[in-house]
């Protein structure tokens, strides 16, 4: 059953992806990688979340499978992250790249802190 629920939710967390990235990037068309860093961020967060949920909380690890690998696998991207780090100029690639590392680590570190909160 657990292994359903991870596809059916990676499946839930592809289709936030788009609807996410679509959203933004109709909203401000000119930030190029804003969608994608937002998403990864975000998602960094909820894994975090999740992990806080289930090292502090008692949560089943089951929770890290369905919401970890299923939802967050199918809703962050790193590869649309690197591909649009490459197409940036050199400067503002690195300067892309090492905000969406550092930034999807600090996302992370803040979610399991809040998991641990709860």
């Amino acid at each position: 059953m657990i292994v359903l629920l991870t596809v059916v939710a990676g499946a839930a967390g592809a289709v936030a992806r788009y609807q996410v990235d679509d959203a933004v990037r109709r909203r401000w068309p000119d930030v190029f990688p804003g969608p994608t860093f937002l998403i990864n961020l975000t998602g960094a967060l909820l894994i975090g979340f999740v992990a806080g949920l289930v090292m502090f909380a008692g949560a089943s690890p089951d929770w890290s499978s369905v919401v970890g690998t299923g939802f967050c696998g199918g809703y962050t991207t790193f590869s649309t992250a690197v591909v649009e780090a490459i197409r940036l100029e050199s400067r503002r690639g690195v300067i892309y790249s090492v905000g969406t590392l550092l930034g999807a680590v600090g996302a992370c570190a803040l979610g399991l802190w809040l998991g641990w909160l709860v």
